[in-house]
């Protein structure tokens, strides 16, 4: 039996094994495999956004938060600002507080929409559309790197476990 590693010698990633056998000692119902799956998911999600962050957005004048409103908008085409908060996985005011600095940089207008005074339209400027189309292919290099560690069949069944995931995402709200 080898021992434990030193707490002061783990990583961001190799923090997970760590942390799984650690919590198996101290609290034995703990269900290691789920609780694994999440860390560690989470844990490389963290890793890869961190590593599009550094090396294409903040050089660019980005931040992960900004990029993704502007991927939505991108592909959304004009949206009420609650609707980009929704497809990008962010609050309403932190979307609202974003749009002022996407709006300073000539990136996305706002209007007021037709229907309610009160919701906000976005839309991606044209300096908005070259911003996110240039950046996203630089982006997708990333992306291409990242992906590269797995073969062809090991990203599509990832690909494959992951929507699973995604699918029951649903069931497991319904569980709370």
């Amino acid at each position: 039996m080898t021992a434990p590693p030193d707490p002061a010698e783990l990583d961001f990633l190799s923090f997970v094994d760590y942390a799984v056998n650690r919590t198996g000692r101290e609290l034995p119902e703990v269900d290691p495999i789920a609780m694994r799956l999440v860390l560690t998911l989470h844990r490389v999600t963290n890793a890869l956004v961190y590593d599009l962050e550094s090396s294409v957005h903040r050089p660019r004048g980005f931040t992960w938060p900004g990029f993704r409103v502007l991927f939505v908008l991108w592909h959304v085409g004009e949206a009420e600002a609650k609707r980009v908060a929704e497809l990008s996985g962010m609050s309403r005011a932190a979307v609202s507080a974003l749009i002022n600095t996407l709006e300073r940089d000539g990136l996305v207008s706002r209007r007021q929409a037709e229907h309610d005074r009160r919701a906000i339209q976005l839309n991606l400027t044209p300096a908005g559309y070259e911003a996110i189309t240039s950046t996203f292919l630089v982006h997708n290099e990333r992306e291409r790197a990242w992906a590269a560690s797995l073969t062809k069949t090991e990203r599509d069944s990832l690909i494959s476990l992951l929507d699973k995931l995604m699918a029951g995402a649903h069931t497991a709200k319904r569980r709370l």
